[in-house]
């Protein structure tokens, strides 16, 4: 797993527009990476809707949020217009992001084991390195946590 001080490693992808978005190019701003399972499931919708509800309050602190999931373009625009999200989705579905920051490996549900997306964050600097992860994420308040370390980083 990329840790705290290392490079982020870098990537491209396709957000629900069809734009190709670079982690590269994102340099001068925090980014807050977050991988999640599925687009519109009671989790995922509680996670995203938390981090729309704090956007004002995270983009008036140099920040991008990346929400990034093995869903397609359409289905990342119904997600957002139906939760009316206020920041782009990526798409990963063969999980080559997920696999490099390891946010895809074994799940259990209902006792069964499965390959599948961990819910797991990324905070990103401005300078491109890790500054903080969680590696667990509790989708309620998970937004608010977040918002609480891009804060302590702006005063470092």
């Amino acid at each position: 797993m990329p840790t705290v001080g290392e490079p982020a490693p870098d990537f491209t992808a396709v957000d629900q527009d069809g734009r190709t978005v670079r982690l590269s190019e994102l340099r001068g701003k925090n980014v807050v990476l977050y991988f999640y399972p599925r687009d519109d499931t009671p989790g995922c919708t509680k996670e995203a809707c938390g981090f729309r509800d704090a956007m004002e309050r995270i983009a008036a602190t140099n920040t991008v949020v990346l929400g990034v999931s093995p869903d397609g373009p359409e289905s990342h625009r119904r997600f957002i217009e139906k939760h009316h999200l206020n920041f782009s989705l990526l798409c990963d579905p063969e999980h080559r992001i997920a696999e490099l920051y390891e946010a895809y490996g074994e799940k259990q549900f209902y006792g069964q084991k499965r390959m599948g997306v961990l819910r797991k964050t990324y905070l990103i600097d401005a300078q491109g390195r890790i500054a903080r992860v969680w590696p667990r994420v509790r989708p309620e308040g998970h937004a608010e946590e977040v918002l609480q370390a891009i804060e302590e980083l702006g005063d470092s």
